[in-house]
């Protein structure tokens, strides 16, 4: 399944999914990805959720983000009339175009939100990349 947009490719990888051992339903976070004059911020809503339950891994230019929503409020024997909140496991891999540095990427978890800021990538000269198509373009 792929959700995909003018700049970025959001893709929900079996292959990774698959060593979520559990019987239940896997979920999509909702993610908004933006880029500023510095880089890229990617903000991804996963309210109810700890910090040590997300899991980020950078493997070259893409970016992983799992993790496991519990569902402990619910009563054990509940008929739903409405259920739009998602629980269980989850994963979101973004595919980083080659003008950010998914290498140096930070992370912040605060209130429900996961913000993750992927700077602009430098030449070997330090310098920042020239003659690169803003995001936008892809």
């Amino acid at each position: 399944m792929y959700k995909v947009s003018s700049a970025l490719h959001f893709v929900r990888s079996s292959q990774r999914l698959a060593r979520v051992e559990s019987d239940e339903a896997h979920w999509i976070p909702n993610t908004d990805v933006y880029t500023t004059e510095t880089g890229m911020v990617i903000k991804v809503e996963l309210a109810g959720m700890k910090r040590e339950d997300l899991h980020l891994t950078v493997e070259g230019n893409r970016l992983y983000i799992a993790g496991h929503r519990p569902d402990g409020c619910r009563a054990p024997k509940c008929n739903f009339l409405v259920m739009e909140i998602n629980y269980g496991p989850f994963e979101t891999v973004i595919e980083i175009p080659p003008e950010f540095d998914a290498g140096q990427a930070t992370a912040v978890y605060q209130n429900g939100f996961l913000r993750i800021d992927v700077p602009m990538a430098k030449g070997e000269s330090g310098q920042r990349l020239k003659n690169v198509k803003p995001a936008e373009e892809f």
